[in-house]
């Protein structure tokens, strides 16, 4: 019982960060290979090019998702406290 228990709040770990974190990396994976696209099309090879745009866009997503981030991370972060004396009783 006690490693499932801890193995379902990894669960539900990995799967808040993965929600949090998963848009702001597919827009920057989408907008990396936008710009490599651009840059093999016009044979620019400079290191800004492919950096300043991502670092935008990843800011715009954050800038834009970041009430729903709070959401999700505030309703693990409560379920959390409140499951915390239930699970420390079973742990023992």
């Amino acid at each position: 019982m006690n490693e499932l228990l801890i193995a379902q709040i990894g669960k539900d770990a990995l799967r808040t960060a993965l929600l949090v974190a998963g848009p702001a990396l597919v827009v920057s994976l989408t907008v990396g290979l936008l710009v490599s696209l651009f840059q093999v099309v016009t044979s620019l090879q400079d290191q800004t090019i492919a950096f300043v745009p991502k670092v935008i866009a990843v800011l715009l997503t954050v800038a834009i998702s970041f009430p729903w981030m709070v959401q999700v991370m505030t309703r693990f972060t409560a379920k959390m406290f409140t499951d915390f004396n239930s699970v420390v009783r079973q742990l023992n």
